[in-house]
């Protein structure tokens, strides 16, 4: 491509709106321009980098057995209906009606309609297993898009969808997309980490999520120093802390202690200078199901974090957990919240596993301004007792191997074992090998592909600009010539390696932009991020040599013309 023909545009100064590094490189370097909130075009150069993704998701999937389809985005309300997720899902999803007002949604995802055409195509076990995949538009009306491409109302997915006889064929193809999508993410040279993560409402029995270290993912991840157990922070498994000389400690008897103005645990530590571990914290929250409210108390040690999504899974509720107001705390315990504690407390309650080890604790005594120092559990009676609190770096690993990191990264990819969730509620049956109907199992499979471009800038960025993995370069050479409108030499030679670049099959960048400085194109290269920069110079030309440098190093070194190409094949880190 000659830059003189190709739309590229770029900005010196961060956008005011760009919030992280990759949003502010994707504007700066024209790969995306903003069309309203999360909604974004591809521009030219971006699209060579979103079809580079496609391209190798789809090598990966084809070569898995999976085969492409291609479904509407527009779907019937009443496929949704008999799921049962018309109703379930939230405002995300964009509802409307055609000109015969029939009720319709963007989809956000395709479980109904793929659900829809195997029942209707697919009659026998012999004619499982089948993956069946799209590449498309989703849309997701999200409340707050950010991010840039990360977070966006409109955007591409690869989702794909198996359909099983059993659970073990599930289970089978399963692992066949967990190495798939590892096989995917190798190829775009990303650090990334597969772990297990909550079904959420697409739903099933498990599910990993495949995420991308960066520090400005959105999603905290928790795993092994010295192991391969990682889980999101949603799922991660706090253990029990194994007995230490605390456990030996002798119950002493509890009194009561005036604690003026003291709302938090930070003021309570402070004022009775004791250990945050020997704190006790109650939070009330309520669900609200078929308009009744209950309540729950939830009982944590004043260190830790409650866990929404592992009390949720604990209480088998589907709805949000909402925190109780500071009145009806009022209303319900005859105090206000920083005055809680388990003892004689009449509600719901559930008592996190690491708080239960602690002895001789502080909490509240449910009195405005007291609390109860030496409690014991044992004055605590009718609570039952889960893990609902985040895993904290450095607590032991849940599979007994080494301690916990914690990092942030972008979720990127996402597997789920569905089992028979949907083909249950739509009547997806097929006759098994004794003749009878027996529901399909189901798996379903979604890679983001414009996130994959926003993560991958994410890990690979610089104070100049972006610094591309080979496999995923808009281009991947770019020649850039030194006065190509006074120097016929220069211009031949720059024609010449240009074509003989092209038809070797390597993407490449011609800046015959004459009217361009060295230094103003050069800074557009690098802030573009294309990996292998040769500098074409009458000086050099004399003496039969070119300039060539890797965006990723400072240095530059001459080599001979003639031997350009294959320097440039030596240089480059496609992963096939």
């Amino acid at each position: 491509m000659r830059a003189s023909q190709f739309l590229l545009k770029t900005k010196k100064d961060d956008p005011a709106e760009a919030e992280i590094v990759s949003h502010r490189l994707m504007l700066r370097s024209g790969m995306i321009k903003k069309v309203a909130a999360g909604l974004y075009s591809w521009l030219p150069v971006g699209l060579r980098v979103f079809r580079k993704v496609e391209s190798i998701v789809r090598d990966e999937m084809n070569k898995s057995g999976a085969m492409e389809l291609l479904m509407p985005t527009a779907q019937p309300s009443d496929l949704w209906e008999e799921s049962g997720r018309w109703n379930e899902f939230g405002p995300e999803l964009m509802r409307f009606q055609d000109r015969h007002q029939r009720d319709f949604c963007l989809g956000p995802t395709h479980e109904e309609v793929i659900t829809d055409i195997v029942r209707n195509e697919i009659s026998s076990y012999k004619q499982l297993p089948v993956n069946l995949y799209q590449i498309n538009t989703k849309f997701r009306d999200e409340r707050r898009p950010r991010f840039g491409v990360i977070r966006t109302r409109e955007f591409c997915m690869k989702d794909a969808y198996s359909f099983h006889s059993d659970e073990a064929c599930l289970a089978n193809t399963y692992q066949t997309m967990h190495d798939t999508y590892s096989n995917i993410f190798k190829r775009f040279g990303l650090k990334f980490r597969a772990v297990i993560a909550d079904t959420g409402s697409i739903g099933g029995n498990s599910s990993h999520e495949f995420m991308v270290l960066a520090e400005s993912g959105e999603d905290a991840i928790a795993f092994s120093d010295s192991s391969d157990y990682a889980a999101n922070l949603e799922k991660a498994i706090s253990l029990t802390e194994k007995p230490n000389d605390s456990s030996k400690e002798t119950e002493k008897s509890s009194s009561v202690i005036a604690t003026p103005n003291i709302k938090t645990i930070d003021q309570l530590t402070n004022f009775l200078k004791i250990d945050v571990q020997k704190t006790i914290k109650t939070l009330v929250v309520k669900n609200i199901t078929n308009d009744k409210e209950t309540f729950y108390a939830l009982v944590l040690r004043g260190d830790h974090q409650l866990n929404e999504v592992k009390t949720k899974n604990h209480l088998k509720i589907s709805g949000d957990l909402q925190f109780a107001s500071d009145d009806e705390i009022k209303t319900l315990l005859g105090c206000h919240s920083g005055s809680i504690g388990p003892i004689n407390l009449d509600v719901n309650l559930i008592i996190d596993t690491a708080a239960q080890n602690v002895k001789n604790f502080v909490c509240g005594a449910n009195e405005d301004d007291k609390h109860i120092i030496n409690a014991n559990w044992s004055e605590v009676s009718n609570f039952e007792t889960a893990d609902i609190r985040n895993v904290l770096e450095g607590d032991l690993s849940p599979d007994g191997k080494g301690k916990i990191q914690i990092k942030r990264g972008i979720e990127v990819g996402h597997i789920f074992q569905l089992g028979t969730k949907y083909s249950e509620s739509m009547r997806a049956k097929i006759l098994d090998e004794n003749g009878k109907d027996k529901l399909m199992h189901m798996g379903c499979y979604g890679i983001g592909i414009g996130r994959i471009v926003a993560a991958a800038i994410e890990q690979n960025n610089d104070e100049k600009g972006i610094i591309w993995p080979d496999s995923l370069a808009p281009f991947l050479v770019v020649i850039v010539p030194i006065n190509l409108h006074k120097s016929e030499l220069v211009r031949k030679t720059s024609e010449d390696l240009y074509n003989a670049l092209q038809n070797s099959g390597y993407d490449t960048l011609l800046m015959d932009q004459e009217n361009k400085r060295l230094g103003s194109m050069l800074a557009d290269v690098e802030l573009i991020g294309i990996p292998h920069i040769v500098v074409i110079g009458e000086r050099d030309l004399n003496d039969g040599y070119i300039e060539y440098k890797q965006r990723l190093s400072s240095e530059s070194r001459r080599i001979k013309l003639e031997e350009t190409i294959k320097y440039i094949a030596d240089e480059v880190q496609i992963i096939k």
